[in-house]
């Protein structure tokens, strides 16, 4: 069975909003690590936005100021809203869980590009955004 499934994706126009959800039936609050990464066609995925068990959150610089990524331990729901969409947001978008940290700062952090995992995929939803 999938472990963590999006919903919530869709076409809109430039400057429009989504938001996209991500429910795993496991128990997020014992995931240190949670995340959105997103692919478009012909091109890598990319990292957009990511938050860890005490709501510490780091986002690609494209979507900063845009997007807000949160989560719900009691719902196991993963969260991020997206505004002032633009074309160049058109992507699958991926929710992930479960990653290897990495220290910075006295603290241990949650990357794009961990040395091991994510562990947890989603099967992905589609943003779609026209000019």
């Amino acid at each position: 069975a999938q472990v963590l499934v999006e919903s919530g994706g869709g076409s809109v126009q430039a400057g429009g909003s989504l938001k996209l959800s991500c429910a795993a039936s496991i128990a997020t609050y014992s995931i240190y690590c949670m995340g959105w990464f997103r692919q478009a066609p012909g091109k890598e995925r990319e990292g957009v936005a990511v938050i860890d068990s005490v709501r510490s959150t780091n986002y690609a610089d494209s979507v900063k100021g845009r997007f807000t990524i949160s989560r719900d331990n009691a719902k196991n729901t993963l969260y991020l809203q997206m505004n002032s969409l633009i074309p160049e947001d058109t992507a699958m978008y991926y929710c992930a869980a479960d990653w290897t940290t990495v220290p910075s700062g006295g603290r241990w952090m949650c990357t794009f590009d961990p040395p091991e995992g994510p562990n947890y995929w989603g099967q992905g939803t589609q943003v779609t955004v026209s000019s």
